[in-house]
């Protein structure tokens, strides 16, 4: 079996790929958000949403960038939790 590297590098850069793949994402974020624990908001605040185009695809990232988001995705794991509910 050979798989045509051609085809999926067109499909996974397609622009309905990227919105499907978007769209999805954008609720991961926003889920991530209205569930965060909110000290100072600053973490709530942190948690966006990105891409970027690598060789093959385009990649859609949830991120949280305060700078104490590792200690409170280690109490709480809210990105997990908030992807585990967008893959339902």
């Amino acid at each position: 079996m050979q798989f045509n590297e051609r085809y999926f590098d067109e499909l996974l850069m397609s622009p309905g790929v990227d919105r499907l793949v978007g769209s999805i994402t954008d609720g991961v974020a926003a889920d991530a958000r209205a569930t965060a624990p909110v000290d100072t908001g600053d973490y709530k605040a942190g948690i966006v949403h990105t891409k970027k185009r690598t060789q093959h695809r385009i990649v859609h990232l949830v991120k949280a960038t305060d700078a104490k988001s590792m200690l409170v995705e280690a109490r709480t794991g809210n990105l997990v939790r908030a992807l585990r509910r967008g893959q339902r």
